[in-house]
């Protein structure tokens, strides 16, 4: 077997439901280290009856793991950027084509990381200024495009990735501020991950849940736990086969590599 990129992965299904700080039973994280399988991870006991994760404590959590030295692979099911036309439809109101130069323009009009603003507040006015930051479902990125089943950050819905996506992405900007270069934001930070370096990637665990169902059933898990442990199980397996790598640097065309830098990535998509 070649010698793996990372020692550590974390699968995490994710939800933007309610406030950062309410603890919901869709946040489920699962982590695997060496040969082993994933295993569920517990919140902090900061209350011993406590059973669920909520948002702050997962963006803590993971920057504690994150600042030792286990270089660590972390899949998050959320877009982490928006498409190319919701740039240039804000560009004449200042915003520019970096992503963290979006990072700080959806934090002024999306606060979701406050303590009491949750992303519904936000959709129907209540706090922040989110109708000067929206669009329309029709904008996909190209990675969505590609993915086969992807809806659009815009797509408001049952099912749908709208509400982990502005739940999460003030998050990841925290961690950011945080961790500094101690973490790689792939492809943000470019396409190749440095050697000793953690990262933080976005995944769609619908990629990957068939090919752990069995796995999953023996382990009586439920449909959030399925999907955070099949991110987990996926990253593992391809890095100790050697396949990761190739997800990694995916074949682009210049032009689609440099669109992808600012728009995102889903790990796993050709």
């Amino acid at each position: 077997m070649s010698k793996t990129k990372f020692s550590r992965y974390i699968g995490i299904d994710y939800s933007g439901k309610e406030t950062s700080t309410a603890n919901l039973r869709e946040l489920q994280i699962f982590l695997t280290e060496g040969e082993g399988k994933p295993k569920k991870q517990s919140p902090p006991q900061s209350h011993p009856s406590r059973k669920n994760w909520n948002r702050k404590d997962i963006a803590d959590w993971l920057i504690e793991k994150l600042s030792d030295k286990t270089t660590t692979l972390v899949g998050i099911d959320h877009a982490f950027s928006f498409p190319l036309k919701y740039f240039d439809h804000y560009a004449q109101k200042g915003l520019k084509r970096t992503w963290p130069a979006f990072l700080k323009d959806l934090q002024n009009y999306w606060p979701t990381s406050d303590d009491d603003i949750s992303v519904d507040y936000v959709l129907k006015g209540k706090a922040g200024k989110g109708e000067e930051r929206w669009g329309f479902p029709g904008w996909l990125r190209l990675t969505e495009e590609r993915s086969g089943g992807a809806k659009s950050v815009f797509h408001l819905g049952n099912g749908t990735v709208t509400y982990a996506t502005f739940g999460g992405i003030p998050w990841l900007r925290y961690m950011r501020q945080k961790l500094g270069r101690r973490v790689h934001f792939w492809p943000f930070d470019g396409w190749s991950i440095p050697s000793n370096r953690s990262a933080i990637v976005e995944v769609y665990p619908a990629l990957w849940n068939d090919q752990f169902t069995q796995e999953c059933r023996n382990l009586n898990l439920n449909e959030h736990q399925r999907d955070a442990y099949s991110v987990a199980a996926w990253m593992a397996e391809s890095d100790r086969n050697g396949r990761l790598e190739k997800f990694l640097k995916p074949k682009l065309k210049r032009d689609e590599s440099k669109l992808a830098r600012i728009e995102g990535w889903i790990l796993g998509v050709a």
